[in-house]
């Protein structure tokens, strides 16, 4: 028997990724796009927006649902962008975003950041969250041409290369949503499969 699961996102393309991410953890699992409103993101946490939007699309759909919230987190500015890295720059563009965060960072000899990243799960009364860490530091210029967000000025910690150098498999392997998903599922697949 298959079971149905609501990715909490009006982004066909994350829908894809996170199947190519979670591929066998979904055996028996059907994952659908979300196609309910928006809720208002306004937690102070990773955690808190994550499950804000699990609990939006379980509460419009019925159906258990999934949901991340994402960003980077730069030491030297104090966490910032943090919980508002997809806003940082006032546009919502990814371009602007990583030019105003390495703008604010200067020359800092200090540049480690994580990419984090928090996955909920709710159904019904039931909710867990876990969340994910991908340990780097920031590029002096932004290099590569694939990923997305950040991904051009973040350099993973063991690597020689920006996450943006990075195929989309290498870096659905290793990054922070797949940490965050990687301890989600087991307890998506007790509560569903059980």
């Amino acid at each position: 028997m298959t079971r149905t699961l609501v990715l909490a996102t009006h982004n066909d393309h994350k829908v894809a990724e996170l199947r190519r991410i979670l591929g066998p953890q979904l055996d028996g699992i059907e994952l659908l796009g979300y196609d309910g409103p928006e809720p208002v993101e306004d937690g102070d946490t990773f955690e808190a927006n994550a499950l804000i939007k699990a609990r939006a699309a379980h509460a419009h759909t019925g159906l258990p649902a999934i949901a991340d919230d994402s960003g980077i987190s730069v030491l030297a500015l104090a966490g910032a962008p943090g919980i508002h890295s997809a806003r940082y720059a006032g546009t919502r563009d990814d371009v602007d975003n990583y030019r105003l965060l390495l703008k604010n960072l200067g020359d800092a000899t200090d540049r480690r950041a994580d990419f984090m990243c928090a996955a909920a799960f709710v159904d019904g009364d039931f909710e867990h969250a876990e969340l994910g860490v991908w340990k780097g530091t920031i590029l002096q210029q932004p290099v590569g041409a694939g990923g997305f967000g950040y991904d051009p000025i973040f350099r993973p910690e063991g690597l020689e290369v920006a996450s943006a150098e990075l195929s989309a498999d290498e870096k659905n392997a290793i990054s922070h949503r797949s940490r965050a998903f990687a301890a989600l599922m087991p307890v998506v697949r007790g509560r569903l499969l059980a």
